[in-house]
């Protein structure tokens, strides 16, 4: 249920209502938007007991969440939730975020020479990872805690902004050390204990689709973290699983409008793993701003023969350069602007 709040209801009233649920058997989770605050009231209680709060000061409805996902419907939220990472907006009208870098950290010359690099050319954030979940257990793995302070002097360095991955519970608190943001991925989407654990930290969440998952199950993957208090969360599309062979995944641009209707979280677009083709990635980073996107994630290498893990879809810096000026019109057109 979510308990609408009328508008310029005082602090005291909100807080009132939102003890008076939790002594009720619910968890509260206040949600302020620009004219109004909503309160989510989540449990399996008897619902009865909750429409009586229609009597208290400052209520004015008490409304039923027909979602499954509670917290991240734009029934909850009509306005577009915005993620603060330092001075960068994630999400809004306006705001466009690009994250750039190699898939893994290799070396600390490698990812220094990329980070000033993609920094020059309008990049915000970048990413890399230290832990790497590869198919084969004979491929690169990543250099751990060694590649998480690779990150951290870049960022020291350039100024950008740290997205790297999450894999393990054991690992939380390491990772969220170094990192800006938490980067959930695909083969991670469902590992609830994973989701939980992020929930609790203070900390920004970028979550991947998973390569077979509804737009539902993101969703409702998103509600583990946001349920837990943590509302920094960044929905990113990076392909799905299809019979398609041409490319490595089919990047589904109908999933940007889409969860657009159901949520107000931000939304993302990954197209160097949505096609794993370089040639594909900018012709799909037009389209993914003309869907409206708030972001982009690229891949990006210096020598990307040479690169540990995914070459093919690694653009060079002269080749991301040329990307982030072709895609100047399209955000224009959007009404967006990197900041």
């Amino acid at each position: 249920m979510i308990i609408v709040m009328k508008k310029g209801a005082s602090k005291k009233e909100i807080e009132k209502v939102s003890k008076h649920i939790e002594k009720l058997g619910y968890q509260t989770h206040p949600i302020v938007g620009v004219e109004r605050t909503v309160i989510g009231a989540v449990g399996d209680q008897d619902k009865e007991r909750l429409k009586a709060l229609i009597t208290m000061a400052g209520v004015e409805s008490v409304m039923p969440v027909l979602q499954p996902y509670k917290i991240a419907s734009r029934s909850v939220k009509k306005h577009d939730t915005v993620v603060q990472v330092g001075k960068i907006k994630i999400g809004g009208k306006k705001n466009f975020a690009v994250m750039a870098g190699p898939c893994a950290v290799e070396t600390k010359d490698q990812t220094l020479k990329i980070a000033e690099k993609v920094k020059a050319e309008g990049a915000q954030l970048l990413r890399g990872g230290a832990f790497k979940p590869r198919t084969s257990p004979y491929s690169f793995q990543g250099l751990e805690e060694k590649g998480l302070k690779i990150l951290a002097e870049a960022r020291k360095k350039t100024g950008l902004k740290i997205v790297t991955e999450l894999m393990s519970v054991d690992h939380a608190k390491m990772v969220a050390k170094y990192a800006d943001v938490i980067q959930i991925g695909a083969r991670n989407m469902q590992n609830f204990s994973l989701l939980k654990v992020v929930g609790e930290l203070n900390k920004p969440v970028l979550l991947k689709r998973g390569h077979a998952a509804t737009l539902e199950e993101l969703l409702m993957s998103a509600e583990y973290i946001l349920s837990r208090g943590n509302y920094n969360v960044i929905l990113c599309e990076r392909g799905i699983r299809t019979f398609e062979k041409a490319y490595r995944n089919t990047l589904d641009l109908n999933a940007i409008p889409a969860l657009k209707q159901m949520t107000h979280l931000p939304v993302i677009v990954d197209p160097s793993h949505g096609t794993g083709r370089k040639d594909l990635i900018l012709p799909m980073a037009k389209a993914a701003i003309a869907a409206g996107a708030d972001g982009l994630m690229i891949e990006v290498h210096t020598h990307p023969e040479e690169a540990y893990s995914d070459g093919p879809q690694s653009l060079t810096p002269k080749e991301f350069a040329h990307l982030m000026n072709e895609i100047k019109p399209f955000l224009q057109a959007a009404g967006k602007e990197i900041i």
